[in-house]
């Protein structure tokens, strides 16, 4: 698998156009929520989710004015920590922190059931670990980085999300994750070494300073066909926002002669 190791995405974007994402995605952020108890804004761990995966709110509303990050789909097809095909019709990005209860929550009931989508070919999800609640996030982040060197990272990122919770911040620490690494069958000194590594280091400051540019604060953050979704809405809001961007991409492949895609989506 090819490492991570070229140069943040955002800075191939040109100055304008992120510093007008940012913008955009706060009047996203206010056409979505209408209130001053937007997930983001209430929650003072800073974690975006308002009552975990079966939380309420309007994530998946959409308006025609609505900003398109999906420039921000890397389509890579050797990233250690994307699942499924580089060329699904749908991408899923998803920032997240491994000390965010919301992110726990999310992994734990609605992740199994955005699965069908992957499996059927219709969804990619992009995972970006970043790290706002310190700096045993960031350890976390880098400990997954290095799992995914071993072709693990969903297997090592479930376990720090495991029964839907987050770890304490002790459980956290680098020996810590080197244990639940060879827990898990990997190269203990393998792992240690990824994890420590400047390119481990720089990856984590990518993602993370990608995050802030389009002004993602908290986690978890969503973006579904270039549609951003904030907190860890009912994963019926996922289901609906992944089948309406199929429906879409369907529609674009109809009227460009393409053979239309496979909606893997549940009813």
């Amino acid at each position: 698998m090819l490492r991570s190791e070229r140069g943040p995405m955002f800075w191939l974007v040109p100055i304008c156009i992120v510093a007008l994402a940012a913008v955009l995605i706060g009047v996203v952020v206010v056409n979505k929520d209408g209130s001053s108890d937007s997930a983001a804004s209430e929650t003072p761990d800073r974690s975006a989710g308002s009552s975990g995966a079966n939380g309420s709110g309007d994530g998946t509303d959409q308006t025609s004015d609505e900003p398109d990050f999906s420039f921000l789909e890397r389509h890579d097809t050797e990233d250690t920590r994307a699942v499924g095909d580089d060329d699904a019709p749908v991408t899923l990005i998803m920032y997240s922190d491994y000390q965010c209860p919301y992110c726990a929550n999310w992994n734990d009931e609605t992740l199994p059931e955005l699965m069908d989508f992957v499996d059927d070919g219709d969804l990619r999800l992009e995972m970006r670990d970043i790290a706002v609640f310190g700096e045993a996030s960031g350890t976390a982040a880098r400990a997954a980085f290095a799992a995914g060197e071993q072709d693990a990272y969903l297997e090592f990122h479930n376990a720090l999300f495991e029964d839907g919770k987050h770890r304490s911040e002790s459980k956290l620490s680098q020996d810590a994750l080197i244990t639940l690494a060879k827990d898990l069958g990997l190269d203990g000194q393998q792992f240690n070494q990824d994890m420590n590594a400047v390119t481990a280091h720089d990856d984590l400051e990518t993602n993370s300073s990608e995050a802030q540019s389009i002004g993602v604060t908290s986690t978890p953050a969503f973006i579904i066909g270039g549609t951003p979704i904030l907190g860890a809405q009912p994963t019926k809001e996922f289901v609906d926002a992944i089948d309406d961007a199929l429906a879409e991409a369907d529609a674009t492949d109809s009227a460009n002669g393409a053979t239309p895609a496979t909606s893997g989506g549940q009813s």
